[in-house]
């Protein structure tokens, strides 16, 4: 359990061993691009202790953002990394961004989306092209997400990386162009790149947990349409985006990122009222498909995430029954039609 922000962001920069030792076996600086996000902060710190642990202290952390909030970027620069206030959308010259042999693209836009078709497909699509041009010398792991898989049965085991693409709405297909652009500058460029598909990190601050958790508290009904989901520890996703890096290729390495296990919304929500003591109230009825990824290739490379759901579970209970802080963004995990 958690009794503040900062033993939570601790514990999202904690490496485990296994990090540790992949990054000893690699050398070079990492550019994190997107680094003011919801996962950018405790990556990059993450990042900063394991390559310390490595033995790799003079490799630099650069965390590139607008740095909109100056206090996050002073904490990061009191853990050791190097910030670089940088509008990618809006800047020019790319050639002022820092080199570096490893970059890790983090650059997003999903809500607002579906007002806003174009800006999603800038963001998604069209920046990476410059960015692959900027970086078409280093290994770039490029942040996906599950939706541009098709909604599928649970019994199905969820989606896996040779399944074909079916993204629903601008949002999902914006970010299938994401990975097509990077893909492109692999085969052309021969520019190693790595993708990582998330479905949905765990925060304790933001997160399908929090979301369900805070309807329950609130007294709300919760939606049952859509009646399975993923989730993953954030720090254990983390740790598989930087270990990605080392699998960067001219082919493209893919992966799925989530957690082992199938939640039902259901009793997820049923648990979370045993836990705050109230009645849970429930509107609708379970659709046969939802958004899953099957995490197995993951799993196989990176080993098992540290914190199972059902203890996650029990961390998001506390946290808010602490009252302690989210960001009040929810993430619409629920959504089915794709517009977000």
């Amino acid at each position: 359990m958690f009794t503040s922000e900062i033993e939570l962001e601790d514990a999202l920069a904690t490496p485990r061993p296994e990090l540790v030792a992949d990054l000893a076996e690699s050398s070079g600086d990492i550019v994190i691009l997107g680094a003011g996000g919801k996962m950018g902060p405790s990556l990059s710190r993450l990042a900063r202790n394991a390559l310390d642990q490595a033995g790799r202290s003079s490799d630099i952390v650069y965390a590139v953002s607008r740095f909109s909030n100056q206090e996050a970027r002073s904490g990061l620069e009191e853990k050791g990394v190097t910030t670089v206030p940088f509008d990618l959308l809006s800047d020019d010259d790319f050639a002022a961004l820092p080199d570096a042999q490893n970059v890790v693209f983090m650059v997003g836009a999903k809500f607002g989306a579906a007002t806003n078709a174009s800006w999603a497909w800038a963001v998604n699509a069209a920046l990476p092209d410059r960015v692959a041009r900027r970086y078409r010398d280093s290994a770039i792991t490029a942040m996906s997400t599950g939706n541009v898989y098709p909604f599928v049965s649970p019994a199905s085991g969820g989606s896996v990386e040779t399944d074909a693409p079916a993204p629903v709405g601008e949002y999902a297909m914006s970010c299938l162009g994401r990975e097509r652009v990077f893909e492109f500058a692999a085969l052309t460029r021969a520019t190693p790149v790595s993708v990582v598909r998330l479905n949905y990190a765990i925060d304790l601050r933001y997160g399908v947990l929090a979301d369900i958790a805070s309807t329950v508290l609130a007294g709300e009904p919760v939606s049952l349409t859509t009646g399975t989901a993923n989730v993953v520890w954030q720090g254990y996703a983390n740790e598989v985006v930087l270990r990605s890096m080392r699998h960067a290729s001219e082919s493209v390495f893919t992966v799925n990122l989530t957690g082992p296990e199938q939640l039902s919304v259901r009793a997820v929500a049923q648990r979370f009222g045993e836990l705050f003591d109230r009645e849970v109230q429930f509107d609708g009825t379970e659709a046969p498909t939802a958004l899953l990824n099957n995490a197995g290739r993951c799993f196989e490379l990176f080993g098992y995430p540290s914190v199972p759901a059902g203890t996650l579970v029990e961390w998001q209970a506390d946290w808010l029954s602490r009252g302690l802080p989210t960001s009040g963004k929810p993430t619409k995990w629920a959504v089915r039609d794709g517009r977000f």
